[in-house]
């Protein structure tokens, strides 16, 4: 197991938009996981990481005035699911369709598709807006023998419900060895047979052309990336896209569109968050 350090950060002033927008600043100097709440965010990253100073850093840039107080505190590894037990992950229900759980979960809601999730350090479990932004893309597509590649995994909760609805070759592509293994162990639990590549975007070049791709990562990755996304797109493929903000959707659609890639609906949370569906010509 590996060990973390909880980066505690007091934001003042606090609002629910500058804490989403001080956990995807953090995101971009490594920080993997996150907790808002009504005075700031915890923030995870690890132990073999200067967690204070690479908070200081994101802070650096911040497009508004705060005031950050930031302390530290080292988790050992295997405290982790007591952590999100006690302290954060709770059932979601999607759209009355789909439901997130973990397996210490009592009272689960009944729903459709049902998808088991024990997170440890991994990014997913449906409660930010990203990813249940992508699940509601995801449970309007239609599915059913398609092809699906799930570049960032993570949890592995994206491809979980692709399989359910139907997809019949998914592959999901992780390069933090953590959140790999995380998947790898939520796929057993979920009874979903899925390839798992341990790798990044260079990792496309091996994977037969797909009908849809998926990319829950952030702004900077997805902009960097996006060619080798569509490379792996068959054409008239699908590609949904989030991690970003609605500020940002302009700057990602002039790229899309020098890879023949087309916007055909997005959708934005109350906090701005952004999950673009793109076609390939």
């Amino acid at each position: 197991m590996n060990d973390y350090l909880s980066v505690r950060i007091d934001l003042s002033p606090v609002t629910p938009d500058i804490t989403d927008l001080a956990a995807a600043f953090l995101a971009d100097v490594g920080f993997e996981s996150f907790e808002p709440d009504d005075k700031g965010l915890t923030a995870y990253i690890r132990a073999s990481e200067d967690g204070t100073e690479l908070a200081r850093q994101a802070f650096f840039d911040f497009p508004i005035e705060v005031k950050a107080d930031i302390s530290s505190e080292f988790i050992e590894g295997e405290d982790w699911n007591a952590e999100w037990e006690k302290n954060y992950f709770k059932p979601i229900l999607i759209d009355d369709l789909c439901v997130v759980h973990s397996t210490f979960h009592k009272d689960v809601p009944e729903a459709k598709y049902d998808i088991v999730i024990d997170p440890k350090m991994a990014f997913g479990t449906g409660h930010h807006d990203t990813t249940s932004q992508m699940m509601r893309h995801i449970l309007s597509l239609s599915l059913e023998g398609k092809s699906v590649i799930d570049v960032g995994t993570g949890t592995g909760i994206l491809a979980f419900l692709a399989k359910m609805r139907g997809a019949s070759d998914v592959t999901v592509i992780e390069i933090d060895r953590p959140a790999f293994d995380n998947a790898v162990d939520n796929a057993v639990l979920n009874n979903c047979d899925v390839r798992f590549i341990h790798g990044d975007a260079e990792s496309l070049k091996e994977i037969t052309q797909a009908d849809f791709l998926f990319a829950n990562i952030n702004r900077n990755i997805i902009l960097e990336d996006l060619e080798k996304y569509a490379a792996a797109l068959k054409p008239e493929g699908v590609m949904l896209l989030s991690g970003f903000y609605d500020k940002d959707i302009d700057m990602i659609l002039k790229k899309a569109t020098e890879f023949d890639l087309f916007e055909t609906g997005r959708l934005i949370s109350d906090s701005s968050w952004t999950a673009l569906k793109l076609q390939k010509k």
